[in-house]
């Protein structure tokens, strides 16, 4: 009796693991989509994967663009972006990027994703820092 509670709870905890994974991906292919859609200078493409409070902040794709492109040159325009760790907590995701830009400096970039009523993950935010710069 105590083997078979212990594989239901194991089965549980691995069913659990999953959907994080899942949810991680997903966001991360969130972010990646709006990364691309920046490279592409697609303000439309990517203000579509802002949450509703960042476009109540910047109501329409080209100030956010802009936005993007005076406040956060390395998320722009960069030599490489790569994820790093992911935590989940409920319906939020938060997802380091390491980022180095186009005159080859590193950055750290830390997304925070939130799961909508629809289901879909929108970018909440991203806090940009240089690599090795103290929080």
């Amino acid at each position: 009796m105590r083997i078979a509670a212990l594989l239901v709870a194991l089965s549980v905890a691995l069913i659990g693991l999953s959907a994080r994974a899942d949810d991680v991906a997903t966001a991360q292919g969130v972010i990646r989509a709006q990364e691309q859609a920046f490279v592409r200078d697609d303000a439309s493409a990517a203000y579509s994967y802002a949450a509703p409070a960042i476009k109540e902040i910047f109501p329409a794709p080209e100030i956010f663009m802009s936005m993007v492109q005076n406040g956060y040159a390395p998320v722009y325009r960069h030599k490489s972006f790569e994820f790093g760790e992911s935590k989940v907590e409920g319906s939020r995701i938060a997802q380091r990027v390491h980022i180095v830009d186009a005159n080859g400096e590193a950055w750290e970039a830390l997304y925070t994703l939130e799961q909508q009523a629809d289901g879909s993950y929108k970018i909440t935010g991203c806090t940009l820092l240089k690599a090795g710069q103290a929080v």
